[in-house]
């Protein structure tokens, strides 16, 4: 999961500034930062939220969430969790997660999509924002010509739009080769027809063998991808395929009490801001500087643990744009292992050692 892929929100600039907690606390406390809503409850399983804002009135943003089961599908919820039923999707195949990208060309017109992995038929769905039209021609295969089920079955997604406007879908898999071609990348564009179409432009992503790698990151502005080799770290790579396959860092090695699964990236000015991972099974969060560090082992040194109440997180998603007056500074949202998706106010997850976004 992912990113956030907020990039070109010209109404809004982020300024930083320290904020003191209010409503939770951080770690080192006893107590556990509590979710200002609980969403409604999906049939079967969440797993990975995404964060839709709305260009027009960011009050009127989605939260897609999936439900990840085998007659699964992709939940809307509005900024106070409750399903949005007409935009809902149901019957897809265990999809796993979801991410977003803005303007994809499509008919002549720029569309934002919601796109997932559906892993039992190895495709990728994408639906029209905000409506939630598919429009995939029913799917689009990926990793073809793998052999075994489970170097097909998918898994993570994160979306990268480059400088020039090109949308990618950055896809990863249950399990893979350790030779550097883990993730596959495709360039989405339209078919012709108003469909959306994928061409496969890279093979990469060293690949420890230990667990999997599920939760996948991209960073627009600075063109970096992070994904989560579970039980390992967090690995770093360019976006861009023609700035090559090579590793750039190796971070969060040993701090994880079970397993690094959601990541999840919030900005603030001068591209500066925080990378957050979620220590599944320990309900807490890791939250690394964005800014990388010259000269050091670790690139990306781990700023601060935040105690929060979602269970056995697999998915988190972050937007540091305000959307209302419930999330002024930002809002998290990360799944929980009852069947539903916590949302969280940025101000109440930063506390007093972390920045927030501000208009």
């Amino acid at each position: 999961m992912k990113r956030n892929n907020i990039l070109n929100l010209a109404t809004f600039v982020v300024l930083s500034l320290t904020i003191s907690c209010n409503g939770g606390t951080q770690s080192g406390n006893s107590e556990a930062i509590k979710p200002l809503y609980v969403s409604d409850p999906v049939d079967f399983d969440t797993d990975d939220p995404a964060i839709w804002v709305n260009p027009n009135d960011p009050a009127q943003s989605l939260v897609i969430g999936t439900d990840k089961d085998t007659s699964g599908g992709l939940y809307v919820f509005d900024l106070k969790g409750k399903i949005i039923k007409s935009k809902t999707v149901k019957g897809l195949k265990r999809p796993d997660n979801v991410d977003i990208a803005y303007g994809l060309q499509l008919a002549g017109k720029k569309t934002d999509i919601a796109v997932t992995t559906e892993r039992y038929t190895h495709k990728l769905r994408i639906f029209s924002l905000p409506d939630m039209k598919a429009i995939d021609n029913g799917g689009i295969p990926v990793f073809v010509g793998e052999t075994g089920a489970e170097y097909r079955d998918l898994m993570g997604i994160s979306m990268y739009t480059d400088p020039s406007g090109k949308i990618y879908a950055i896809v990863g898999r249950k399990t893979g080769p350790k030779n550097g071609s883990y993730l596959w990348q495709y360039l989405l564009s339209d078919d012709g027809k108003g469909n959306v179409k994928a061409d496969l432009v890279r093979k990469f992503g060293q690949y420890s063998g230990k667990k999997e790698i599920e939760a996948i990151a991209v960073d627009n502005e600075l063109g970096y991808v992070y994904y989560c080799d579970e039980q390992v770290g967090v690995r770093k790579y360019y976006a861009d395929p023609a700035k090559g396959n090579k590793e750039l860092a190796l971070f969060g090695q040993g701090d994880f009490a079970v397993d690094n699964e959601g990541i999840a990236i919030y900005k603030t000015s001068g591209n500066k801001g925080y990378i957050i991972v979620s220590d599944q099974g320990a309900k807490q969060l890791k939250v690394y500087d964005r800014v990388a560090k010259a000269n050091t082992a670790h690139p990306h040194p781990l700023l601060t643990t935040v105690k929060y109440s979602a269970n056995q997180t697999d998915g988190i998603d972050v937007v540091s744009v305000p959307l209302n007056n419930d999330f002024k500074h930002g809002l998290l949202v990360a799944m929980s292992d009852d069947k539903t998706f916590h949302f969280y106010r940025w101000e109440d997850i930063a506390g007093k050692k972390l920045t927030s976004a501000h208009p």
